[in-house]
């Protein structure tokens, strides 16, 4: 994986209105490549990062800068799936193509390729109403990817689905990683979670918030869920609660 910063977050801050300030003095960097989970309570402003990072929201103060200064093609995945009820999962996965402009043979080509890596071939054809929490999930997550972003941005994309299912799509979604070059920034709420997928882990936390902690994750890779009893990740998941509550809750 290439170490060189993809992304870098100089002193951002971020007001709503004109007093309230929600993020202060954030910095930080994305290695590209690399795949980073955020961590933190409910309400601290990681989705608002989120929104800044995808620029959706400018920073009240400070800069977002990208390698060799150039905006990345983002993909963008929320919790909800936000699929179009009235389109097939073909169609659903094509419109960011559609709005592009691109050739209908190209789209076709890229449509196909895509629901054939997250394993949706054979429910092309299906509406959203026809398919399970976590096939609609990887739709949606399909449809960020179809258009080869650089940037993946994913906040808390599993977490109205079951733990099995969720735990699931937690694998598949690694395995789309090593098979896509993309820089992945993900919100969660859950410390397994981010410790079991991420290289890196960093914990939000203050009014206004700040990052407080960045944990390195140095378990090797595939990742497994059979990994979750091990010692080093329990030493890893550890690492990351102790900052959540000795910096968060303390």
């Amino acid at each position: 994986m290439n170490q060189e910063p993809f992304l870098t977050a100089q002193n951002v801050s971020h007001l709503f209105g004109e007093q309230q300030k929600v993020l202060a003095n954030l910095s930080f960097g994305l290695p590209a490549g690399g795949f980073t989970a955020l961590v933190g309570p409910s309400g601290v402003g990681k989705s608002t990062l989120v929104r800044l990072l995808a620029g959706l929201l400018r920073p009240s103060s400070g800069q977002i800068q990208y390698a060799n200064n150039q905006p990345p093609s983002i993909g963008l995945m929320f919790q909800k799936d936000n699929l179009m009820p009235w389109r097939t999962a073909y169609e659903n996965v094509r419109l960011p193509l559609e709005i592009q402009g691109v050739a209908e043979g190209v789209a076709d080509t890229a449509v196909r390729q895509m629901l054939d890596l997250v394993g949706l071939n054979d429910f092309a054809q299906s509406y959203p109403a026809q398919l399970s929490g976590g096939m609609a999930q990887r739709v949606a997550l399909a449809r960020a990817l179809v258009h080869r972003p650089s940037l993946l941005l994913l906040d808390e994309p599993f977490g109205a689905l079951d733990a099995l299912t969720r735990e699931r799509m937690g694998q598949e979604l690694l395995r789309i990683w090593a098979a896509l070059p993309v820089t992945v920034f993900m919100v969660t709420h859950s410390i397994q979670e981010a410790v079991l997928l991420a290289d890196e882990v960093m914990v939000m936390g203050g009014q206004p918030a700040t990052i407080v902690a960045r944990i390195q994750i140095a378990l090797p890779r595939p990742r497994r869920i059979e990994m979750i009893g091990s010692k080093q990740f329990q030493e890893c998941a550890g690492a990351v609660r102790l900052a959540i509550e000795e910096k968060v809750i303390g």
